[in-house]
């Protein structure tokens, strides 16, 4: 995945985000990182269900704004689609 990039509406005001996604991450490394003009401001880290939890809050980011670039983040990332079965193969 490319880099992209996010506007945010928060505090009425329009904050500009790049987001960069690190598919090898580890606990060194958390898997999104967010860029605000160049400069490193905060990641995050997916659970199993790919829900965001921040990683680190370089910039101290307001909580509210962090759980808005997560739910942006989160809009992007491809999720596991539920499991559903045919109805004549429950039927078998």
């Amino acid at each position: 995945m490319e880099n992209f990039s996010i506007k945010v509406d928060y505090a009425e005001k329009i904050h500009e985000f790049e987001v960069g996604e690190y598919p090898h991450y580890d606990d060194e490394r958390c898997k999104y990182r967010v860029y605000k003009d160049g400069t490193y401001v905060a990641s995050f880290e997916p659970d199993r269900q790919n829900y965001l939890h921040v990683c680190q809050n370089a910039a101290g980011l307001d909580e509210e704004l962090l759980d808005l670039l997560a739910d942006y983040i989160e809009s992007r990332i491809p999720h596991p689609r539920s499991i559903t079965f045919n109805e004549d193969e429950s039927e078998s």
